[in-house]
């Protein structure tokens, strides 16, 4: 099945559910974890009730910083979360900020941002009256950029993991024993000239093989 022709079948109004002996090849409503936004929202979700919780796993430090959940950085979306950005940003001017579109893969759209006037700009650019207003507007998510990365040979890379999951309930996974890894073609810098070179800063190999 199409992931159209699974999210029409099993959406909410239907009511259909699998049985134990079916299986589909892609799970319903598995965007919310595969779109960027979405997963963001999740995860965010996910440390608010081991907090309630009172699990050992959402310990903090001394300056409110998760120790264990900390695998996701300051993250926010656009335009939604807008003012709460601004906050963020205003308390360390000094920080770089990547902006994915929510529904691109690939590196497409991404950028790198170091001062709130290239928001306006790429706000203005979206054809978009208000930034608040959401209509017509593509949703961006907007990270902290994490500028001391973890380097081989002096270049950005990342490892692709392959899992299969059989079932989310009970969750049962497998991992597959290889996978790859993907590098950045120039070297690492955390220099601002170079922020819009994105041979330097994303791995992707729809990028990297022209790099």
């Amino acid at each position: 099945m199409s992931v159209q022709t699974i999210r029409n079948v099993f959406s909410v109004e239907t009511g259909y559910r699998l049985s134990d002996d079916q299986i589909v090849n892609h799970f319903p409503n598995h965007y919310e974890l595969t779109r960027k936004d979405l997963m963001v929202k999740n995860i965010k979700r996910y440390r608010k009730e081991l907090e309630k919780e009172g699990s050992p796993l959402a310990e903090k430090d001394e300056n409110g910083k998760y120790l264990y959940l900390d695998f996701v950085p300051v993250t926010y979306m656009l335009p939604a979360d807008y003012n709460l950005f601004v906050e963020e940003f205003r308390k360390s001017p000094s920080s770089t900020w990547i902006m994915k579109p929510c529904g691109k893969a690939q590196g497409k759209g991404i950028f790198l941002i170091n001062k709130l006037s290239q928001i306006k700009k790429w706000s203005r650019d979206s054809k978009t009256s208000s930034f608040v207003s959401q209509s017509n507007k593509e949703a961006y998510v907007i990270s902290l950029y994490i500028n001391n990365p973890l380097l081989i040979g002096g270049r950005k890379f990342d490892l692709r993991l392959y899992v299969l999951v059989s079932t989310y309930r009970p969750l049962r996974c497998y991992m597959y024993k290889l996978g790859f890894c993907r590098f950045c073609t120039v070297k690492y810098t955390p220099s601002t000239s170079e922020l819009d070179n994105m041979f330097v800063h994303l791995t992707n190999v729809a990028i990297q093989k022209h790099g």
